[in-house]
């Protein structure tokens, strides 16, 4: 899929996409639309490129990073041998900077803060690798013609819940008594559901389950909702449980077709890797993005022109295989 395709899919709602191609009502309202709530917190509203991606998370044998998805990232950062400044960038400038021999070239200057201090570097080419959200980050860029702004575009809130607990069989239809067969349930758009999914929670390297947790029925949940749960809310859906750890956060874009994608390139050397989210938000879409980030700015620093947006290169590439 590419091209006007793509474009296409961008510009229309997966509800739309579904009932183009025959698919009943309730059949999106009842299998559709929790599997958007579970991967999105959103419904079928969403344009149908991330519709797509997040019904193919359905499928079986989706691949999971044991330790979680950071490993991923120091895995990168040390194969790169990259020099890590932990810390909080606050502004970009572009500067002309002199060098040994007399000459002048420009700069990029990025000042930031950590947790010694102030910091600022110099360099010549810059990767926003972060949402330009106001309230996903604060970069200042200082003395642009045009101007580089922050997106207004929202982002949805996720809460995610785990809890250590006795799942309330009955809360969910299961008359006691009840041995809860279910490790996960999605939920439909419905007011009275202020879930959009709850599943058991398993490590990437199952461990034994103890006799005493089977024989009380103990487990680890995920719940994901739009707003924290209330204690009543908890109480609802667990008939005990003995811990509980919250998460809020801005996860995704609140999307809204038609989609309009942010620039890949923000000015002469700044390149900026989330605008694919509006597209679709997810860690595969962002390794993808990095790698069209790393080509077209390592062949326009370099002046190999003829190597960036080949209109043959799909063809070519299927001849070779």
């Amino acid at each position: 899929m590419a091209g006007d395709d793509f474009v296409s899919k961008l510009n229309m709602s997966i509800g739309e996409e579904m009932q183009k191609y025959g698919f009943t009502q309730r059949f999106i309202d009842e299998m559709v639309v929790p599997v958007m709530r579970f991967n999105y917190g959103q419904g079928v509203e969403m344009n149908a490129f991330v519709g797509a991606i997040s019904y193919a998370w359905t499928e079986s044998g989706v691949w999971a990073v044991a330790g979680g998805n950071k490993l991923v990232c120091n895995g990168l950062l040390n194969a790169a041998k990259a020099q890590f400044i932990q810390g909080t960038v606050t502004s970009v400038q572009e500067k002309v900077h002199s060098t040994k021999s007399g000459n002048t070239v420009k700069m990029y200057e990025i000042s930031y803060v950590t947790d010694t201090g102030p910091g600022l570097d110099l360099y010549d080419i810059v990767v926003i690798a972060t949402p330009l959200n106001k309230k996903l980050s604060n970069i200042e860029f200082v003395g642009f013609d045009p101007p580089i702004e922050t997106l207004p575009k929202p982002y949805q809130q996720m809460v995610t819940t785990f809890v250590h607990g006795r799942i309330n069989a009955s809360f969910f239809g299961c008359s006691a008594p009840c041995q809860f067969p279910l490790l996960d349930i999605l939920t439909t758009k419905n007011p009275k559901f202020f879930i959009h999914s709850i599943s058991a929670a398993s490590p990437v390297n199952p461990v034994p389950e103890s006799d005493a947790s089977k024989a009380v029925g103990l487990r680890v949940w995920k719940i994901f909702s739009p707003e924290v749960l209330t204690d009543e809310q908890l109480h609802q859906l667990f008939e005990s449980y003995y811990a509980v750890k919250v998460r809020s956060w801005l996860a995704y874009p609140r999307y809204s077709p038609p989609e309009k994608i942010p620039s890949i390139k923000l000015h002469r050397a700044i390149y900026y890797l989330n605008g694919i989210e509006w597209a679709a938000s997810a860690m595969e879409m962002s390794a993808i993005s990095a790698k069209n980030v790393a080509l077209l700015s390592y062949h326009q620093w370099y002046g190999k022109d003829d190597h960036i947006d080949q209109q043959d290169l799909a063809e070519r590439l299927k001849s070779e295989l």
